[in-house]
């Protein structure tokens, strides 16, 4: 008898989470690489903050422009994006919705080679126009032509007082940029989280302009890790948008209040990299991670701005408005 009524108990409780399961809402999220300044999105799937609202969320990964470009096809429901990639395709006539924006001070960092810097008896504390006078001339490695990097290496030179065309740039991936650094073809790069702490740290490179820092000061608020959607997908499915929302909360806060095992989740993504270089890029994803994570007007216009600053985009092109494009409503 008792090993009737354990089974049944069993057989209840397989019945009940199956039900549970069946009751969670799906959804489906577009990564354009995996990279750690996501690390907030990590810890929402890992540690089942959207589980826990009751949402299944399966994540894939679409290098570059193609993760926005799939939820307008509607082949996935959100994207991560840039701000500067949703004005973009807003100015184009196509009209994204923002529900969060997990990195509100871009984790990019422009790097020089240690050699070029002490010739020139570089100081940190020099103002960014004597700072950025160090690239001119100079082959510095970007990831692809006209990316929001780019932008960014483009508006540093601006601020040097020379015109960005002095510099010679290579598009070039994170791992052929190290080692082309590594033999000195290039003089220097510009990159996320941890490529630029990793020649930091090894000593071979120096730091001399960044966002987290305030390399220009206009440039934070911007939107570097925004969550895409279709406009019409919030009205006609508010009850996922609301828990995709409160899962990216949790995932931001927790990288605040609970920092050495959000560093351990960090380590846990990117194992193959050293612990010590990690530590260093967490503090940077850190200082990077807005909380609550919401998308304001001035996120979008300095992401419109950075492209404008570095000639990527005509001012012609700036948007009147930005209403319809951003709500806070799910991440408050």
């Amino acid at each position: 008898m008792r090993m009737r009524i354990a089974a049944i108990a069993v057989a209840c409780c397989a019945l009940l989470t199956g039900q549970a399961r069946a009751e969670n809402e799906q959804t489906t999220m577009v990564l354009p690489a995996e990279v750690m300044q996501f690390l907030g999105i990590y810890a929402a799937q890992d540690l089942g903050f959207w589980k826990a609202e009751g949402l299944d969320v399966k994540m894939s990964a679409i290098a570059g422009v193609g993760a926005f470009n799939a939820v307008v096809s509607g082949s996935a429901d959100f994207s991560v994006s840039s701000g500067a990639a949703l004005t973009r395709a807003a100015a184009k006539g196509q009209r994204m919705l923002a529900i969060a924006n997990m990195i509100d001070k871009p984790v990019w960092s422009i790097v020089i080679s240690k050699q070029i810097a002490d010739a020139a008896h570089f100081d940190p504390k020099w103002p960014l126009a004597e700072r950025a006078k160090l690239m001119r001339g100079k082959k510095m490695g970007i990831d692809a032509v006209s990316s929001v990097v780019h932008a960014y290496l483009r508006v540093v030179a601006k601020a040097g007082g020379y015109d960005p065309e002095d510099m010679i740039v290579s598009p070039i991936q994170p791992a052929e940029t190290m080692a082309a650094f590594a033999r000195g073809a290039l003089d220097g790069f510009v990159g996320g989280t941890p490529w630029p702490q990793q020649v930091v740290k090894n000593g071979t490179a120096v730091v001399i302009a960044s966002p987290t820092t305030g390399d220009p000061d206009w440039i934070a608020p911007n939107g570097s890790g925004v969550i895409v959607t279709r406009p019409q997908f919030c009205v006609e499915h508010r009850s996922v948008c609301m828990k995709m929302g409160r899962g990216l909360v949790a995932g931001a806060k927790f990288i605040h209040e609970k920092p050495q095992e959000a560093l351990a989740l960090m380590k846990k993504h990117f194992d193959k990299i050293d612990p010590a270089v990690v530590d260093l890029a967490f503090g940077v994803v850190e200082i990077g991670t807005p909380v609550p994570p919401i998308v304001v007007a001035d996120v979008l216009s300095n992401s419109e701005r950075l492209n404008i600053e570095a000639g990527l985009m005509a001012a012609s092109e700036k948007l009147q408005t930005y209403d319809g494009l951003f709500t806070d409503e799910f991440v408050k």
